[in-house]
């Protein structure tokens, strides 16, 4: 016997055999040797895997047991990761979920599509994120006027949650597991549980690790001779006999023995990175808790200071009442976060600025300008942005037994988002010789609050019914979220050292004042009977109402039906004796969506200009009171088969997606003083494909362990219908039967060997090349095959947990300069240029920008990356009360790929790609 925590104590002398067993684990046996101590680890039997039970949002459900689509990761996945968000920990780990990293930038956005793109609205394929059961918006709160050209996209709000605190995260993906989510679940739904506290005697846990992290792979441009010598052929190319004045980086201002290379010079650097976090948890039989801090720091690439930080604490409470008919469990996570940026990316720059270009200091240390020969790209760092996000999010839930087999429960969540963003553009990011100052410098800023409360009542049933399982669960919706805005900027300062304070400026203007008020509200039902545990039924349905439909139209009815087939369970199964667990499971269902913002339906008027010190209203949105919900049919059927008592255990299914009734601006006569309305569209589009995972246990002993799990997804998109496709505002984006996600390109044709110029294809034969008749060629920037393979391996006390992340696709190359122009290229892209010109070749111009949206332009860009590794080694110590381990973590530590211009899994064209990071740490335990 074992007290709570598994000390135990026995007299036994060497030769003898101890025998550890439990339920649900594999039974171990250890020879007594002559050490004191022995410290056993448990492992879960193979032949019990599928028993996992797993969160299905409004219900847990065995693994084994499900008729739904849902993948997971765990505590252990995610805490051999080095990062910061939360979406990085899922990268390449599950099939069907798509997720991409927008910049290598601290607290920078993710891209998240699960099982493709159902609206036509970049911003309508967002997942819904509950978090502990509480509700979570996916919507930034930031602004472009602020973040600048320094973010590609807006900041994500998932960025101040801590991933230690994670206990597991389920993606809920086909209609039987969505449905019960209604509207709020057509494009996914990602559910994220914190880690609860643990019965025993208090523990005290510290994690703490430091890092470095660099840019991974920098684009082979030209060096100094190679760069002069593509600029004296186009000059001579363009008829120049001696060169202008402004060529500085080939008339002799400029050196021509000085070489710089740009990329280590302006994204080069190392960026330090530090993390600690720290948990008490323990407790009662009836009582546990856990309380827990953490704080993160990054700097950058970039020259000079900048530092993003993040820190909170998180709070977890379980109650019992000693007659277990009563529980409660208490949730609560309040993060800060602080940034502080430069308003460029210096990315671009680094690429294109000319390799023979001036130092950027003088011999004073002062910012160098040559003699007004060019702009300082340091200059640029004198302009920043800074952000402040404070984050809350609550839950209580409470739960009674009324009977042994009727539960009352309620949940209530609360969220409190405050964001506050400066841009300052003080006077010094200018050439001296401008004579600008403080007069000349202005401030923005964008102060953004949003909080959102939510209730949920549920009765939930469970009785034995003829041989089989009956689960009931009835419940209702009721959520309001309310957000405000509020932007303004200031120019004109009497001195640059009091440019954060905006009642310093002598001019002040206020951009934006707004306030958005959503409310939702449903019913919603689910009906499982499991017979015999071999044929389970699942039915879902439930009442969505928004207020962001007029009357009329601001309830929909959704629903699904699950079904599964353990034949396993089955007499015939006993034949088959290499099958250990055999499923067949599918389902059919429909979700809708309503992520179109607040009031699109209406007839809205903003403030306008001042006509004799009166503020005037502008109209700016057309009233439609036929305005629906977008609706997605989903339908879905898989296997499940394990092998040799689970060793071996593979998943294979196939999806079809079709998303109806697209929300979308339809085109307005020019008469009608609006060029759009919004409205539904009769567009169809249909997500489709097929989806693997296979897991196997390699090996397992005492000793040695070893489980590998590769996941594959194929995904398909196709626009499946666009009635006048060719009369709307799409016309020249989409295609009916091509994905959404394309490109319409010239179609090259060569170099003309007379002229030297680039030849495409004249589509309409009018004799020249012109957008958009002749740019017509279609290419599907749609990745063919998404997958990651995952390994896990332990030895006595170490341990390496690795993860190979890989994606078949091809994508347009980087854009860079016009060769012969003040840009440097790369040589490959020299080697294939057509005639070189200075730019007064007009028609090489034209051509060049023909070039960089044609089909010569589209390059492979398949990799396969290690994304993660991870090695742990846990320290022998003569004490069970203290554990301590020491790991070593990268991230992105290679790749390999035929893609030559930057980083072929990052799709932001001119801004930081991802970064190489490799951390080290400890954990403590006591």
């Amino acid at each position: 016997m074992t007290d709570e925590n598994g000390y135990y104590s026995i007299s036994a002398i060497p030769g003898e055999v101890l025998v550890f067993s439990y339920a649900g684990y594999e039974t171990l046996e250890w020879v007594v040797g002559i050490d004191t101590v022995i410290d056993i680890e448990m492992y879960e039997s193979i032949t019990h895997l599928e028993e996992a039970v797993i969160n299905a949002g409004y219900y847990t459900v065995k693994d084994r047991e499900r008729t739904g689509n849902i993948a997971r990761i765990t505590a252990k996945d995610i805490e051999t990761q080095p990062v910061t968000n939360v979406l990085a920990t899922m990268q390449g780990r599950m099939p069907g979920v798509d997720i991409t990293q927008e910049t290598g930038m601290p607290g920078g956005g993710f891209n998240i599509k699960i099982r493709g793109q159902n609206s036509l609205r970049p911003d309508g394929n967002a997942p819904l994120y509950i978090i502990d059961g509480v509700p979570y918006s996916s919507e930034a709160t930031g602004t472009f006027l602020i973040t600048g050209s320094a973010y590609p996209t807006l900041s994500n709000p998932l960025n101040t949650l801590n991933p230690d605190y994670i206990e597991s995260i389920e993606v809920l993906k086909d209609a039987d597991a969505t449905a019960i989510y209604g509207s709020r679940g057509a494009n996914g739904v990602v559910l994220i549980t914190t880690k609860k506290g643990k019965q025993g005697k208090t523990k005290f846990t510290v994690n703490t690790s430091t890092g470095a992290a660099w840019v991974s792979r920098f684009i082979d441009l030209l060096n100094t001779d190679q760069y002069l010598s593509m600029r004296a052929e186009a000059f001579q190319n363009d008829g120049f006999s001696e060169y202008p004045a402004n060529a500085y980086d080939v008339n002799g201002t400029w050196s021509p023995e000085k070489y710089t290379d740009w990329q280590k010079e302006l994204i080069g650097g190392i960026a330090q990175i530090y993390t600690i976090n720290t948990t008490a948890t323990g407790g009662s039989e009836l009582t546990r808790f856990l309380v827990g801090g953490h704080y993160n720091s990054q700097t950058t690439v970039f020259p000079r200071d900048f530092k993003y930080e993040k820190g909170g604490v998180q709070v977890n409470l379980n109650h019992n009442s000693p007659n277990k008919r009563f529980s409660m469990v208490f949730s609560g996570n309040y993060n800060i976060q602080n940034n502080n940026q430069p308003t460029v990316d210096l990315t671009n720059l680094s690429r294109r600025l000319a390799p023979n270009a001036p130092s950027l200091y003088d011999a004073d240390s002062n910012l160098n300008w040559e003699n007004n020969t060019w702009t300082n790209p340091l200059a640029e760092l004198n302009s920043q942005f800074s952000s402040q996000t404070n984050d809350l999010i609550g839950n209580l839930s409470l739960q009674y037994s009324v009977f042994p087999f009727l539960d009352l429960k309620t949940n209530l969540g609360y969220t409190d988002t405050r964001s506050r963003e400066e841009k300052t553009i003080p006077s010094t990011i200018y050439n001296p010789s401008f004579g600008y100052g403080p007069e000349n410098s202005a401030l923005f800023v964008n102060n953004a609050d949003r909080n959102s409360w939510i209730m949920e009542p549920q009765l939930s049933l469970n009785t034995d019914l003829a041989h089989g399982t009956l689960n009931i669960i009835l419940g209702t919706t009721f959520q309001q979220q309310t957000s405000n805005y509020f932007t303004e900027y200031g120019f004109g300062f009497t001195s640059n050292a009091l440019i954060n304070n905006l009642a310093a400026a002598s001019n002040r203007f206020l951009s934006r004042s707004e306030e958005f008020i959503y409310k939702y509200q449903a019913v919603f039902g689910r009906l499982n009977y499991n017979w015999k545990n071999r044929y389970i039924i699942n039915l879902t349905a439930r009442r969505d109402g928004s207020s962001r439909f007029g009357p009329g139209n601001q309830y929909a009815n959704f629903g699904a039906v699950g079904a599964a087939w353990i034949f396993s369970n089955e007499e015939f199964s006993r034949n088959l004796p290499l099958i250990s667990f055999g499923k067949i499971r599918g389902s059919f269902g429909t979700t809708g969506n309503d992520q179109i913002g607040d009031y699109q339906f209406l007839d809205t008027y903003s403030t306008g200009s001042v006509y004799q010190g009166n503020v005037g209203l502008t109209p700016t949105r057309l009233f439609n009171p036929d305005f629906k919900w977008e609706l997605n049919k989903k339908y879905e059927a898989a296997i499940e088969i394990g092998l040799l008592h689970n060793r071996i255990f593979l998943t294979g299914s196939y999806y079809q997606h079709r998303s109806s009734n697209q929300l979308v601006g339809i085109p307005l006569a020019g008469t009608t003083g609006f060029t759009t309305m919004q409205a539904n569209w009769d567009a169809n589009v249909q997500n489709s494909g097929y989806e693997f995972t296979l897991k196997t246990i390699n090996a397992r002993s005492p000793d040695f362990n070893w489980e590998s799990q590769v996941n594959l997804s194929f995904p398909k998109t196709r626009l499946i219908s666009f009635p006048d496709l060719e009369n709307s505002t799409y016309k020249d984006t989409y295609r009916v039967g091509y994905p959404l996600n394309i490109q319409l390109v010239y179609q090259y044709t060569g170099i003309d060997p007379e002229t030297g110029i680039y030849q495409f294809y004249d589509v309409n034969g009018d004799g020249r090349i012109s957008f958009p008749d002749d740019r017509q060629t279609v290419v599907d920037l749609t990745p063919d095959l998404i997958g990651g393979l995952m390994n896990s391996i332990t030895y006595k006390r170490w341990s390496l947990d690795f993860l190979l992340h890989f994606t078949k696709q091809q994508k347009p190359r980087y854009s860079f300069g016009i060769p012969g122009t003040m840009s440097n290229i790369p040589a490959d892209i020299l080697n294939e240029a057509q005639i070189l010109t200075a730019g007064l070749n007009q028609e090489a111009l034209m051509a060049q920008g023909f070039y960089a949206n044609s089909d010569a332009n589209i390059v492979d860009a398949s990799f396969l990356r290690l994304k993660n590794i991870s090695i742990t080694y846990k320290l022998p110590l003569q004490t069970n009360n203290i554990q301590l381990q020491l790991f070593l973590q990268a991230q992105n530590l290679f790749t390999i790929t035929s893609y030559k211009y930057g980083d072929p899994e990052f799709i932001q064209s001119g801004f930081l790609p991802p970064l190489k990071q490799i951390s080290s740490g400890f954990q403590l335990t006591f």
